[in-house]
This record gives structure tokens, sequence and C-alpha cells, in this order.
């Protein structure tokens, strides 16, 4: 049985019901020729969050504003040739729809209506091109009359602001954060490690996303934008700091978990690394309540630490093991205490953000999302394929119900584009269309005739529209609600009020059943994958980057910078995780693992940085490094899954000799951390002992001399 409706889905039932019937009634009011566009456009820009509807509000009007204009020049200049007319509205859909699918932001709503917007204005416009101006003007009144209601309704009526769910999603990922922190300093399990890994990876991707629509928000929360930015931020580095802890922890720990080192090769661990490890499995254990100079002593100690390690660095991959470690160690502790800080500056209320995270919000670059070129460009080629096979067929058949079939297909390769695969969506609109038809029936042909005030339509579709309102509210059945909604709207919405017969009815219905048919056709065509090629694309477009980052050569003025890259590729893990899950253990999970792709370009993004002050001895070492790295990554992204080659393995060996023979200095200690995460990164089986067999290896204190 289905479960009786929240408090919160009633409230945004009757808030959209309340929102389309203002907006049927404005439009009604003033003579609209199809006032139940706006009545659609009401619930098509719904959500259970003011601060989402808010947020996509003005790209909305905007969209619409520029897809009238656009769709009057066309019919003006190409009215006389139907063929380029509609060739001309297809490429103007998919350049659009193009444009959308790059920006990942609301503001992809302005692309995405201006784009389908000059389809429901051109189609319907050509059997009457001398009104095409009032036809043009009227649909935008409609949409956008649509749209303010709903903004407005939502944002003033009982507001359920954006802000009170982000808090709580963010307090679940740092209590998420912290649980995985112990997890990894107790040697939890491959798989709890993988599983804390995504579900992390998927947090920050969904407040990332959440972020975007905060300034919009009706919610006290709105002016703490900037705080959470830097929060987020710091999140972020928790990913690559903390599986990088876990390997090195892996890498020394014997099977009895205790940390080790090679008898007689590196000598002893230092005695304060381990009571180090549980102070800072304590402090972490604390929460929200362990006081920030408690982190201070922690990362003295830590430091000190470091210090001892230090000169030693030439001696072998353990010492240079446990000196990153250390570092990473430090790195934990600093982002733990950031984001308690950060946390409680936000429960405070204070807009200012102190001086000390102040340069968080500012130092890297955020809303850089991931983007796919070829599936956006494939997404275009399907609406401008399917809107001319409609098209052509219209004008061949001169079929009265054309129009209605374009509009659909427009309509359709838009709002599923973002998907893996838009034929289930699709599938499921269609169905849900047929199954609506019987009820647009109803409405059409019995209540419209017949109801003589607007009290009596909105008592007529109160029943419908409050019942599918609750289960729009619902995330597991919202697209089949809205497609009921959108088939009943859309049924009413392509006739004008006064010509509803059963022929006009029936022909308009056909229209719409061939546009979704030919929208799924054509989509299952040029661009239906499954989530496994998802993942493994993604993958790709990672290592292509991280081969870019490491091919940059010491000629080069320009460093490399990690902001974009770290944006991006946090994204690929969250969207990585999703795939991974959609799967269900078809691909294989060993091999995907874009967590650590991303600790392997910030690592060859460090080494790039310090790569002027290291001095010409560690040159020649650490260009061979880098182009090995990017050759590897080249040819993965290639698709030729070799192995990391030798000669790499080697590079690194006479790299971290140079290094240990430089002068200490924070870019030397910056280098070997980089270096010793990258080499654990590729060679993940490489023994942890000397860099050379003994009759090869440069004696240390030669070299220091």
């Amino acid at each position: 049985m289905p479960k009786a409706p929240t408090f919160d889905e009633l409230l945004f039932s009757l808030k959209s019901f309340a929102a389309s019937m203002l907006a049927l009634y404005i439009a009604f009011g003033m003579g609209l020729p199809r006032p139940f566009w706006a009545m659609l456009t009401a619930y098509v820009v719904s959500s259970p969050l003011s601060g989402t509807v808010r947020s996509k509000a003005v790209f909305r009007v905007v969209g619409t504003v520029i897809g009238c204009i656009v769709s009057l020049v066309l019919t003006v200049e190409l009215i006389n040739a139907p063929e380029l007319l509609t060739l001309a509205v297809a490429l103007w859909v998919g350049g659009c729809l193009f444009v959308s699918l790059l920006d990942r932001t609301p503001r992809s709503y302005t692309f995405m209506l201006a784009g389908y917007t000059a389809s429901l204005i051109v189609f319907p416009g050509v059997a009457n091109p001398e009104a095409i101006f009032d036809t043009g003007l009227a649909r935008v009144e409609e949409i956008i009359l649509g749209i303010v209601c709903a903004t407005v309704v939502h944002s003033v009526v009982l507001p359920r602001g954006l802000g009170p769910v982000l808090l709580a999603r963010l307090d679940t990922a740092l209590r998420d954060a912290e649980r995985w922190t112990l997890d990894a300093l107790d040697g939890a399990g491959a798989d709890a490690r993988l599983r804390d890994r995504h579900k992390m990876a998927t947090d920050l991707t969904e407040l990332r996303v959440m972020t975007t629509h905060l300034p919009y928000d009706t919610s006290d929360l709105r002016w703490m934008t900037r705080p959470m930015r830097a929060l987020q931020d710091r999140m972020v580095y928790l990913l690559p700091v903390l599986t990088a802890v876990q390997d090195r922890l892996n890498a020394l720990r014997r099977p009895d978990g205790t940390i080790s080192s090679d008898p007689g090769s590196d000598g002893p661990v230092p005695d304060g690394l381990a009571t180090a490890l549980d102070e800072v499995r304590n402090w972490i254990a604390v929460g929200a309540a362990a006081k920030s100079a408690e982190a201070g002593r922690l990362i003295d100690r830590l430091d000190r630490l470091a210090a001892d390690e230090g000169p030693d660095l030439a001696d072998g991959w353990r010492v240079a093991t446990r000196f990153s470690l250390i570092h990473r160690l430090r790195a934990l502790v600093e982002i733990h205490r950031d984001c308690r800080e950060l946390r409680a500056h936000v429960a405070s209320g204070n807009r200012s953000l102190p001086d000390h995270l102040d340069p968080l919000a500012r130092k890297r670059s955020r809303g850089v999302f991931h983007v796919d070129r070829g599936m956006a460009l494939w997404s275009a080629a399907a609406a401008v394929l399917g809107i001319t096979i409609v098209g052509g067929f219209w004008i061949l058949t001169g079929w009265s119900s054309g129009s209605a079939a374009a509009m659909m297909v427009a309509v359709f390769t838009c709002f599923f584009a973002s998907f893996d695969d838009p034929v289930p969506g699709i599938r499921l609109f269609l169905v849900y269309t047929l199954a609506s038809l019987p009820l647009s029936a109803f409405y059409l042909l019995v209540v419209l005739p017949s109801f003589d005030s607007f009290p009596m339509l909105v008592l007529c579709l109160a029943p419908t529209l409050l019942t599918l309102g609750v289960f729009v509210a619902r995330p597991v059945v919202m697209g089949k609600a809205m497609a009921l909604i959108f088939g009943v709207g859309g049924s009413l919405s392509l006739l004008d009020t006064g010509n509803g017969d059963f022929a006009s009815f029936l022909n308009s219905s056909t229209g719409q059943i061939v546009g979704i048919v030919t929208a799924m056709l054509v989509t299952r065509m040029c661009r239906s994958v499954g989530a496994v090629w998802s993942a493994r694309r993604l993958l790709h477009a990672g290592w292509g980057e991280i081969a870019d980052l490491a091919a940059v050569s010491a000629k080069d003025r320009s460093v490399p910078s990690a902001d974009g890259f770290e944006s991006r590729m946090l994204d690929r893990v969250g969207l990585l995780s999703v795939r991974l899950a959609q799967a269900t253990g078809s691909v294989d999970v060993d091999a995907i693992d874009a967590v650590r792709d991303l600790r392997v370009g910030l690592n060859v993004v460090e080494l790039q940085r310090v790569r002027p002050t290291l001095g010409q001895e560690a040159g020649p070492a650490l260009e061979r490094t880098l182009r090995g790295v990017a050759g590897h990554f080249r040819a993965l992204s290639a698709k030729r899954p070799d192995p990391a080659p030798a000669e790499l393995l080697e590079s690194m060996d006479d790299l971290l000799s140079a290094i240990g023979a430089a002068l200490p200095c924070p870019e030397r200690d910056r280098a070997a951390v980089a270096l010793a995460s990258l080499r654990r990164s590729l060679f993940p089986d490489a023994l942890l002992g000397e860099l050379r067999p003994p009759d090869k290896m440069v004696s240390l204190q030669r070299v220091r001399a």
C-alpha cells in the first residue's frame, strides 16, 4: 500500500497546485490563447526546495526570451522555405543543448530553454506566419507567467529553505569523514575502505551541486555561501590525503597490524610515530568537541618527526614512505581542524570569514565540473536528427499535428540529455503519457466545455493535480507522477480553449506519441550508453588530463595548477561512484580507482611546481620521471592497459637519490612526499627497500660531500 503523505509532501503539492492555478487564472484574465501552458510550466519548474526554484527562475526567463527572439528571426527569414526553417530550428535546438550540457550549473537552463522554446513557437506558428509575433509573445507570456507564479508561491508561502537540508547533508558528510578517518587509522578492510571512499566522493559532489543554489535560498544560510564553500574546499582534500595515509600505513604494517621496518636496512621506526598515530586517532574520535590547541600540539609533534626523518631520505623508499606518512598525517589533522572551525563558524551565523580561513574561499576554482564534449555533441546530434526526421515527414505529408510531434522531439531530447541512457526515462514518459490519455480526454472533452466559472475548473482539476503533486515530492516515483501531469497538461496546452473536439484531441495526442517515440528511437541510435561504458569514459578523460599535466616541460614558464584538475577529478570520482553502483558487479572495481588518479595528478602538479628549485642534479631524473608518467597515462587513455614501465621505477630511484642529496628545504620535502606518493600509486607492489643494488648505489656520504 502507498504510504500516507507527509506534511512536507502535502505542503509541496498544495503550493504547486496554488502556483499553477494562479498562473492559469492570470492567463485566462489576460486572454492568452493557450493558458494551460502557464499551468504546466508552473509544475515543471516547481521543486520541494525554494532555493532551487529561485536559482533557476531568472535563467529560465532569460532563456525563454532568447528563444522567442530567435524564433521570430528564423520565421521571418525562412517562412517561405519550410525545409530550411526546420533545419535551422533543429540546429538551434541542438546547438543550445550542446552548450547547456557543458555548463552543469543553473545557468545551463538558459541555453536549454532558449533551444526548445524556439521549437514551441516556430512549429505551431508556421500555419499562421502573419501572426508569428503574437504567437511568440503569447507563448513567452504563458511560460514566464508559470515561472514567476511558481517562484513567488514557493518563496513566500511557507518556504522550505535549502539551508537546513544542506546543513544536515554537510553534518552527515563530516561524520562520514571522521568515521572513514578512524577506519583508515585502524586498518579497516579493503571493501570498507572502498565503500567509504565512494560514499565520501558522492557526498562531496552532492554538496557542491547544492551549494550552487545557496545564494538564491530563502533561509539565512544564503549569506554563508563563502564559509560553506571554504569548508567544502577543505573536505575535497580529505579524499587524496586520507587514501594516501591508508596506503602508507598498509605499506609499513606487519601482518599483526604494527608498524614495521626492514631489519638491518633502515633501522627502527621512530618511537614517536606510533604514539603520534594514537594521538591523532584519539583526537579524531573526540569529534567537534576537540580543542584546536590540541591540533596545534599534534602538528608540532609531527613536524618534529618529519625533521628527524628528513636527513635520511636518500637511504631508501621505506624512509621516504615514513616521511610521506608523517606529512600526510599533518595535512589530515589540519583538514579536520579547519573543517571543525568552519562548521562552528557557520553555526554562529557570522557572515565574515576568519582571516586564517579566508584564503581557502579564494584559493581554488570552484564550480569546475567534468564535461564530456563528445557525449554533448551526440546529444545535440540526436535532437537535430529527430527534429529533422519529424519535420521532413510533416512537410511531405502535410499532417496537421506534425507541429506537436516536432515540439515533443525537441522537448524530450533536451530533458533527458544529461542521462547516460535517456531511453528508459523517455520510455517512462511514453508509457505514462499513454496512461494519461483517458484523463486528458475527460478534461478536454467533458470538463472544459461545461465549466462556467474558474472556481469550478479549479475544483475539477484539484483531485488529479493535488494527488499527483504528492507523488512528485517523492523521488522514487517523481518521474511517473510528472509524466502523468505532463500528459494531461500537455494535451490541454496543445489545443486552444475553444476548439477541443475529439478529432483535434486524437490528432494532437497522436502527435505527442509520435514525437516521444521518435525522440526515444533517435536517442537510442545516437547516444544510448550504459553505466560501464560511461565509467570507462570518465577514467579515460582523467588519464588524458594527467598525461597533459606530466607532459609540461621545464621550458614552459607556466606552472600547472591543481585547482581545476582537482575539482574535475573529484567530480569524476562522484560520477564514477554512481555508475559503479548502477553497474551491479559487471565492472572490474579493482581496476577502477579514480581517487588514485586524483592523487597521481596532484603529485605530478607538486613535482612540476618544485622543479625550478630542485637544482641541476635532480633535473634529468625528474624529466625522465614525468615523461614516463605522461607516456603511461597517455597509453591508458588510448586504451592500452599496459602496466607502468620498469624504466619509470628506475627513474624514480634516481630522483629520490638526487632529492635526498639536496640541501634540506621546504621544496625538497614537498618533492620527496610527492614522489613517494607517486611511486606507491603506480607501483603498489614495489618493495620498500634500497634504491639500487649495493654494487650500483652511489654512496650517500660521497654525494653529500
